[in-house]
């Protein structure tokens, strides 16, 4: 998992983007992030560009556009941006990094069910042989 490119939190928008859709062109990725971030169209494709430079994205044409796809998926890049926040910043300590997580924003009930719904997940696969 060490081989996978890190993306800046721009591209990590573009990223989203294209892990909701499965692949897009330059043009549905700048009409789905022009109005939550001030970006222009000929940004967008600029990005798409340097991250496929860095392995990020991949693409195929169809006629003369480019259809762009995320490299991994968006589960495995997660795992990585938070393998490596864990051990850089909580030197392997998960429980300080939750501790972190629950005093920079505070759960809601959902969240909470949905946590010990994981904890309870995570005890039973360490019980079992």
């Amino acid at each position: 998992m060490t081989n996978l490119p890190e993306p800046t939190d721009r591209e990590l928008l573009l990223l989203k983007v294209l892990w909701d859709r499965g692949e897009a062109t330059v043009r549905e990725v700048y009409e789905a992030l022009r109005d939550e971030v001030p970006i222009v169209q000929n940004t967008v494709q600029a990005f798409l560009r340097l991250m496929e430079g860095k392995g990020l994205v991949t693409h195929r044409t169809e006629g003369r556009t480019f259809v762009y796809r995320a490299v991994a998926s968006g589960d495995r890049t997660k795992k990585h941006l938070l393998s490596g926040l864990l051990d850089s910043v909580f030197d392997g300590a998960l429980d300080q990094l939750v501790a972190s997580a629950f005093a920079a924003k505070a759960p809601s009930a959902e969240e909470l069910k949905r946590l010990r719904a994981l904890l309870a997940s995570a005890e039973r696969q360490r019980e079992r042989p």
